[in-house]
């Protein structure tokens, strides 16, 4: 679906991070080498993503979505990733959503047709770029939020000076106190919607929030949260439907981190009566490739609330192998990996298994007390249980593959990962563009 030719065609060089390349190689001739992950034929650190779990998430997400009537729009700015947009939209994403203009132009140049970009457009060169994309491909378009007058007069004005031939269609953007961006009521954001409707170069076309921020340590408090935010969204769609302020034949309507996108596609089921078909896009990124952690924890406890979900779950497909390069102490492994190669913003990377290179046997599990105490840049700090057997038999040169919690934070390290069969022979790779 995507033009993907320059990224396999291009010329892999030494020193791309992740492989141990002497001479330049052509990143489509990448599975022809025969490489395995647990012969340590690549350079340590590697980030890997597993081609199962990557297919199964592809699946299950698909699956949810037609079960509730919602479309998908996943949040590009998880990965960056033009192969992972590809296989996204031709498993059925309506189309993208994207934090700001460079990485839409990202997604546009490699051929996404349909974008919702996530963040108030506010500076007047990125509004340009913006727009300009709008003249130049006929076909392409996107939808920007906005929460305020200010906002969306310079949306209006920038349209009218580029003088574009077709309106801009905007969400407004509910939010809540002490959240991030959006209108902090009804009153107001419906208010704004009556402003985007009286624009002829703007077009409302619909309302969007992010319930994403509504994670705390009170469970049963955030999904009451939650939902009362998302019935607020279905509220103000309603008020403004009332008054004919929609500007398009249907109308949108879009919330859904990673965190609650089922309590969405719940509350987005909602019958009420509308004049106009009602669209609800979920805009989850890392269900792709799921983590060990943060998600991981969230989605468990998902599955125990819901009892229609498809089967299978989420499976984590990201890992992070290193080797460890130091022994100092009887318990403490140091690995060749840090901060520049893991995420570590919610949770330290999860140790789960070991290999010894050369050893036809598969990985084994590493004991649940195993932890990565510390990082700095290029270092991790591999705890050992005193007690374990470990402490004796674990090697420099020997791997250890780390789950990661949030996937986010961990993608935009890396110019390139590789994609592994599930015994981690070297099938391809995938590049983010950051």
């Amino acid at each position: 679906m995507l033009n993907l030719t320059s990224l396999n065609e291009q010329s892999l060089l030494p020193g791309t991070k992740g492989l141990a390349l002497t001479a330049p190689l052509l990143q489509k001739d990448l599975g022809a080498q025969a490489w395995n992950v647990l012969n340590a034929d690549t350079s340590f650190p590697v980030a890997v993503l597993k081609g199962s779990a990557l297919q199964h998430n592809l699946q299950w997400m698909k699956a949810f979505c037609a079960s509730r009537n919602i479309v998908l729009a996943p949040h590009g700015k998880t990965t960056m990733s033009p192969q992972l947009f590809d296989m996204q939209l031709r498993n059925g994403a309506w189309g993208m959503t994207l934090a700001n203009v460079n990485q839409m132009r990202v997604a546009q140049r490699f051929g996404v047709k349909r974008v919702i970009i996530a963040n108030q457009l506010v500076s007047k060169s990125d509004i340009h770029s913006a727009l300009s994309l709008l003249a130049e491909d006929p076909e392409f378009i996107f939808y920007a939020i906005c929460d305020s007058v200010v906002g969306v007069n310079m949306l209006a004005d920038a349209v009218r000076e580029a003088g574009l031939q077709r309106p801009l269609p905007l969400l407004v953007e509910l939010g809540f106190a002490g959240g991030r961006t959006g209108c902090r009521s009804r009153q107001e954001a419906l208010e704004l919607a009556r402003h985007i409707h009286r624009s002829p170069y703007l077009q409302l076309a619909g309302v969007e929030g992010y319930e994403g921020l509504l994670v705390g340590k009170n469970r049963e408090q955030d999904l009451m949260q939650v939902k009362s935010f998302l019935q607020d969204m279905l509220a103000l769609s309603q008020q403004a439907d009332r008054e004919q302020l929609f500007d398009l034949p249907e109308i949108l309507i879009s919330a859904g981190g990673s965190a609650y996108f089922d309590l969405v596609g719940e509350e987005f089921a909602s019958k009420m009566k509308l004049s106009l078909p009602l669209l609800p896009i979920l805009r989850s990124g890392c269900y792709v490739t799921h983590d060990h952690g943060f998600y991981h924890g969230l989605v468990e406890e998902m599955h125990g609330r819901v009892a229609d979900l498809p089967a299978g779950g989420l499976r984590p497909a990201l890992e992070v192998w290193s080797m460890v390069q130091s022994r100092p102490e009887n318990d403490l492994a140091i690995l060749t990996m840090g901060k520049r190669d893991a995420s570590y913003d919610i949770d330290m990377p999860l140790p789960f298994a070991t290999h010894r290179p050369g050893h036809a046997s598969a990985p084994f599990a590493l004991p649940a007390a195993c932890k990565i105490e510390k990082m700095n840049d290029q270092h991790a700090y591999l705890r050992l249980p005193k007690d374990s057997g470990l402490c004796q038999t674990l090697a420099v040169g020997d791997l250890i593959a780390c789950g990661i919690s949030h996937p986010c934070t961990t993608f935009d390290k890396w110019p390139l990962m590789l994609v592994v069969d599930d015994t981690y022979r070297v099938q391809s790779a995938i590049n983010t563009i950051f």
